[in-house]
């Protein structure tokens, strides 16, 4: 079939086409539906079914004869350690965790914040409280205590499974103490912590309420897997929100299960047995669905990577594991292959491994800039496949289905969207545009199965941050616009697309624009306050390495390709070139914290920071065009 045909297909019979995709999970009792409308513009899915993750990832591949298979490859080339884990040692090892937790009085329906670097036994926690039922979240190793401490407030975990550090280039990250502070700061105090101790750093533990891993595992008994109801909140993963709140998105079981295996064939193109990675972290989004459940459910090798994509050692990395573990999938952030370009432009580390393994490759986290993709084109020789998702969706909205058919690449584009996905674009008033007009991209109710229901303990947020702005649709908060073939652009963050002069124009747009200047290896637009315009573009430029020339002539390049390409009408004047742009450890640009340092209004330090010294870096850059003066 087509990918028209399978997409029609959903839109003529959605229970029916949800239904079909859950034969492929083994359930304990079957749903008898698929859609549950709860009324209010609230939906849940296979809600009535009986089922436990765990199984579905480790236990059925062991009962059906494949115990063999390696299910998680560790490398890390940070600790110069490799190794590998079957799915059968998968299961005894998630089996003796989850039953030392149980002894120690976590049962399904209790939260367990899970705080830990890129090590297999992250997916181990994650699968050892999904065997019992019990709820997640998984905060990012090394994250400030006070962030740490305003999630286990807002989960109220009985637990805590955390590691003695984590390990960065040239640095070890003491995560005990930044555990034993948020305790301290956070009001809910945790029964017990399980300390996963480290060869690089042995942290203290304390008395009767911190416990060694391998330790309180002695002598007890092994989990079987606890069935739990398909609308059971699998896991909460916070996502920052504008208020300074964090969000506590929820991911229910079944309709996670569902859809993530659905995936795996018709968008990443793997089948069992096939090694996939997702060079991200448990932390993020991507690492909950395409490092721990989406590989393991439908059976595939997962990688593990503890490292970076330059510096570990060097910008030949990725190559090395893709050709060394087999990966014939590969998911990374655009601002990934952006710093192994700005390294190795002409792509010498490509040439040094053997990467006839690979057929395709995934890029998500940010919009990929067309140069990026040309970049990885012409030197990997496969799709490269842009697709747009977001922590709330925890899959796909629009994707190149490559299992289902290739379609054309449009440059600029995340292709089309998956079913389960109605993409509409709206103006301000919520009616749809025509094809090519930039508006509010917004997504039909219901959302798919695998998506947000709600958030944790907050439905009125929920409804204000997602549904009340379009009465009947999901708000993305993202901008953009449909071709007439149906393709999808997203071009910024709602709050990215700047009125200048009346005009609205893309911050995206701009970006591309930059980023095609054969020296600029990053960049980002914002939008600062201009007394005349409204708002003034300005252009933040790093540059490939090597580059020897005066930054004023790249500047005046870049500037007469923005006022060629998109026109004066974007008054782009200014540009300056910085050593590095301020992100979350995920890859995000913070262009948000860029807009209000340019204005001198107050912001939070935003948590997901990756290094909050880049800011007053970027501080002194406006300064010398004349903004940020405080």
């Amino acid at each position: 079939m087509a990918y028209k045909d399978v997409y029609e297909g959903w839109k003529q019979d959605p229970e029916g086409f949800w239904m079909d995709a859950a034969q492929a999970i083994d359930w304990v009792e079957a749903p008898s539906k698929a859609l549950f409308d709860k009324g209010d513009n609230m939906y849940e899915w296979f809600a009535d079914a009986k089922v436990n993750t765990c199984w579905n990832a480790v236990d059925r591949h062991v009962e059906a004869g494949r115990g063999e298979q390696t299910a998680i490859i560790y490398d890390s080339p940070i600790t110069h350690t490799k190794r590998a884990i079957s799915f059968v040692e998968l299961r005894n090892r998630v089996a003796s965790l989850a039953g030392a937790l149980r002894a120690k009085g976590v049962e399904k329906g209790d939260r367990v914040i899970i705080y830990m670097p890129m090590i297999p036994e992250a997916l181990e926690a994650m699968l050892a409280c999904a065997r019992l039922g019990a709820v997640h979240s998984v905060v990012f190793g090394g994250f400030a205590a006070h962030e740490l401490a305003v999630r286990i407030d807002d989960a109220k975990p009985k637990c805590i499974i955390a590691a003695s550090c984590g390990l960065e280039p040239g640095r070890v990250v003491h995560y005990k103490p930044l555990l034993d502070d948020a305790i301290e700061q956070s009001e809910h105090k945790p029964t017990f912590n399980v300390i996963y101790q480290r060869e690089q750093e042995v942290a203290q533990l304390i008395e009767g309420r911190d416990y060694n891993w391998h330790g309180f595992q002695f002598g007890v008994e092994p989990a079987e897997c606890v069935p739990v109801e398909g609308n059971h909140p699998a896991y909460v993963l916070y996502t920052s929100g504008t208020t300074g709140q964090p969000k506590g998105v929820i991911r229910h079981t079944a309709g996670q299960l569902v859809a993530l295996n659905w995936t795996m064939k018709n968008l990443y193109n793997v089948d069992p047995g096939d090694v996939f990675w997702a060079a991200s972290d448990v932390g993020w989004v991507v690492g909950h669905s395409y490092i721990c459940y989406g590989p393991l459910i439908h059976g595939n090798t997962t990688i593990v990577f503890e490292g970076k994509p330059v510096g570990t050692p060097d910008a030949g990395t990725f190559w090395r594991v893709i050709s060394e573990h087999n990966v014939k999938s590969f998911f990374t952030a655009p601002t990934a292959f952006r710093a192994v370009k700005r390294e190795d432009p002409t792509g010498e580390f490509v040439k040094k491994y053997d990467l006839g393994c690979l057929e395709q490759v995934y890029l998500a986290g940010e919009r990929a800039d067309p140069d990026t993709i040309v970049w990885a084109q012409d030197q990997l020789n496969v799709p490269i496949v842009d697709h747009w998702w977001q922590t709330e969706t925890g899959w796909a909205i629009a994707a190149n289905p490559l299992g289902i058919e290739e379609l054309p690449t449009k440059l600029g584009s995340p292709t089309v969207p998956m079913p389960g996905y109605e993409v509409t674009i709206l103006d301000d008033a919520g009616h749809p545009v025509e094809a090519g007009t930039l508006g509010a991209i917004a997504i039909k109710l219901p959302l798919p199965p695998g998506t947000l229901p709600t958030l944790w303990n907050a439905e009125d947020r929920f409804k204000k941050s997602y549904l009340n702005t379009f009465p009947g649709y999901y708000e993305t908060g993202d901008a953009g616009m449909m071709d007439e073939d149906g393709y999808v652009y997203i071009m910024a963050r709602t709050d990215d697309v700047i009125n200048v002069a009346g005009h609205r124009l893309s911050t995206g747009a701009m970006e591309e624009v930059l980023a095609s200047h054969p020296e600029v290896a990053e960049c980002a637009v914002i939008g600062v306050t201009d007394q005349l315009k409204g708002q003034m573009p300005v252009g933040f430029l790093c540059l490939n390495a090597g580059v020897d020339r005066d930054h004023a002539d790249v500047v005046k390049e870049v500037v007469t390709l923005v006022r060629k390409q998109i026109g004066p009408v974007a008054a782009f004047k200014l540009a300056v070139v910085v050593d590095r742009l301020p992100k979350t450890r995920s890859g995000k640009i913070l262009r948000g914290t860029m807009v209000n340092i340019a204005d001198n209004t107050p912001y939070k330090m935003p948590a997901t920071i990756d290094d909050p010294a880049i800011l007053d870096e970027i501080k002194e850059a406006l300064q010398t065009l004349g903004y940020a003066k405080a």
